[in-house]
């Protein structure tokens, strides 16, 4: 059950904020067109009004770094069986779709509103730093459902797709709270996000996992640093928990094939213990170049995570291996299932001699 909405404005006294009707859910959209981070600032809008091969329009479409496509779609005074129904219908056509058309839905789209980035590619590439796979794109899919307000029956129906039959939808409400002239806009999840896309992802499968994890190693000045990493024998990851959580996948004795995104895989090793907390693994006598998020500063969900690790094989960020055909993907940590994760492993082994 969505949790009530309600604001106030500070001042000597609270002031609570009366909510307001949203005039329009194509006002919504609009909203969520011109913002997407609205719904998720990890996503990549693709597509408004996206027109299907049995002639009904999806509202909106989305995809996140891992290549799942989401399909959002605004209730619009739809019944809770139509709204649940038609999301599905869309999601099954949304499914079948070669990575081909996904980048022409794109390229229309980018088109059609004037967008800088008109190629799909060079669109995924800017948004999440690493070009799209053509093995993970449309791998595996999303539905959202966006109301102003939803009944008890539509959120009975989304709870049981969810528990019952492990399928990858959601619903997000929204309020509108007027306090003079101007008006504020609050959302609530029905079912935390992350749970969502754990699903989608987990659901997904275009053959079988080869028992060695990815990571994706996101540098940037004065903060993470490879040379830290390198030195004291660790992956790391934060700045939200979209980008941390993926950490507690691994467990001591997996194996872990390291990329810098943009610039190439840096190393390998063998993990030797669990995910911890900044303020739990940083020790004084450490000295790290980088700078990293504390919880006791940022918070639980906003800290960096760090995974101790005992490096195979490690280069400087100059003796990166980037050659055409590689995977990669802005996944903290992935246990990619493509044919492309294969042979990068086995090409990894061969340049670094490791057996």
């Amino acid at each position: 059950m969505a949790v009530e909405h309600g604001m106030w404005k500070i001042g000597e006294r609270p002031k609570a904020l009366a909510p307001a009707k949203l005039d329009t859910e194509e006002l919504l959209e609009e909203q969520i067109f011109q913002d997407v981070s609205i719904l998720n600032c990890n996503w990549l809008l693709i597509g408004r009004q996206v027109y299907t091969d049995f002639g009904k329009y999806i509202d909106l479409l989305a995809i996140d770094a891992f290549g799942s496509v989401i399909v959002i779609e605004l209730k619009k005074h739809k019944t809770p069986r139509d709204v649940v129904a038609q999301t599905i219908d869309y999601a099954s056509w949304v499914e079948a779709l070669p990575t081909e058309r996904i980048s022409q839905i794109y390229h229309k789209f980018a088109i059609s509103y004037g967008l800088e980035i008109t190629n799909f590619d060079d669109a995924f590439q800017v948004k999440f730093g690493v070009k799209p796979s053509e093995d993970e794109v449309n791998s595996s899919h999303q539905m959202v459902i966006v109301a102003a307000e939803l009944d008890a029956s539509t959120e009975r129906i989304i709870n049981y797709l969810n528990s019952k039959a492990g399928i990858a939808v959601n619903a997000v409400f929204f309020t509108v709270f007027q306090d003079g002239k101007s008006q504020y806009l609050s959302r609530a999840w029905m079912i935390d996000p992350v749970e969502t896309e754990d699903k989608a992802v987990s659901d997904s499968s275009k053959g079988e996992w080869n028992g060695e994890f990815y990571a994706s190693f996101g540098v940037a000045h004065d903060s993470r640093s490879w040379q830290d990493a390198q030195r004291c024998g660790f992956i790391s990851a934060g700045g939200g928990r979209w980008y941390s959580k993926t950490l507690f996948k691994l467990a001591p004795g997996d194996r872990v094939w390291v990329n810098i995104p943009k610039t190439g895989y840096v190393g390998v090793a063998k993990v030797v213990g669990t995910a911890l907390v900044a303020d739990e693994f940083i020790q004084d006598d450490m000295q790290l170049v980088g700078s990293y998020g504390t919880e006791a500063e940022h918070g639980e969900d906003n800290a960096e995570y760090f995974v101790p690790v005992e490096w195979l094989y490690a280069v400087a960020e100059n003796e990166a291996v980037n050659e055409v055909g590689l995977f990669g993907n802005q996944n903290s940590v992935a246990q990619p299932k493509t044919s492309k994760w294969d042979y990068t492993v086995e090409r990894l082994k061969e340049v670094w001699a490791v057996s």
